[in-house]
């Protein structure tokens, strides 16, 4: 099946990379191929909500949150050659814990170490009204947070560069899932 849409591309893709069923692959896939690049923002939304209701119904936690990571896009070009800078110029992890919080690029809207050493990378300000993920503008219902997981992927990629270590990634909060309630939040925990 061809899918012209590049982010059904890279769920198809991770979805066989990762050994799902391909009676399961095929369900969640459904009319993905009716999907391209011009379809509306509400039609490309309304694909994933449904995809995603079927990923949390028929594919554990776990190997569902990886193979939305590896959905991650925005991986190379600025983004990178910034996180690398971040790590060469600067040569302690607090230091470069405060370059990746100036880094909005990449980062979003902070990035900060927490009391349990975890660190915490959000998008959007609390006090910011206007809270619409720009990957799925046209979102009109909740989105499950599984779908997020590929944010949790970029996040988790950049910081690993940046700051020299291996994380775990958890999406703890989304503006897709919380229909704006709520901004990104992401939580990093060390990989010992």
């Amino acid at each position: 099946m061809d899918y012209t849409y590049g982010r059904i591309d890279r769920l198809h893709a991770s979805l066989v990379k990762n050994g799902i069923d391909p009676e399961i692959i095929a369900k969640i896939m459904e009319h993905g191929e009716t999907i391209t690049p011009g379809s509306s923002n509400e039609e490309k939304a309304g694909w994933f909500v449904m995809s995603m209701k079927k990923m949390d119904a028929m594919i554990d936690e776990g190997i569902r949150h990886r193979i939305r990571e590896e959905c991650a896009c925005c991986l190379g070009g600025e983004r990178l050659k910034i996180v690398k800078k971040i790590f060469k110029e600067n040569d302690r992890y607090e230091k470069r814990i405060l370059a990746a919080n100036a880094a909005k690029k990449v980062f979003g809207n902070g990035v900060a170490e927490k009391d349990d050493k975890s660190i915490e990378v959000t998008f959007f300000d609390e006090n910011d009204p206007k809270r619409r993920c720009p990957c799925l503008p046209g979102a009109r219902e909740a989105m499950p947070i599984t779908y997020c997981y590929c944010c949790g992927g970029h996040v988790k990629h950049h910081a690993q560069i940046a700051l020299g270590k291996k994380f775990t990634v958890e999406v703890v909060t989304s503006v897709l899932s919380s229909q704006g309630k709520n901004i990104c939040r992401f939580r990093l925990r060390e990989i010992p």
